[in-house]
């Protein structure tokens, strides 16, 4: 069930950097690598994911104030990925 719902957030990840026109280029392609990160972590929770989901929580930070509904959706996948362990 937490790989589903991480697999879903992680599609919504997608759908909004493609809608996310003012994104700079640093925070998308930043936001573009984790994914990938996460995506091959699914199914092994290690410590090697700890510095992804650190990451994942300043760029929240960072896109808060410009890109709310992007920050949302990644301040949902770093719950969801400190539910399944990873």
């Amino acid at each position: 069930m937490a790989q589903e719902n991480l697999r879903e957030l992680l599609a919504q990840l997608h759908t909004r950097l493609g809608d996310a026109r003012s994104l700079d280029p640093e925070s998308r392609q930043l936001l573009a690598a984790l994914s990938q990160d996460i995506e091959r972590a699914l199914g092994r929770a290690s410590e090697e994911t700890a510095p992804a989901r650190n990451s994942l929580e300043s760029v929240a930070v960072k896109l808060e104030a410009e890109h709310p509904g992007l920050a949302s959706v990644v301040k949902e996948l770093i719950d969801a990925l400190g539910k399944a362990g990873i």
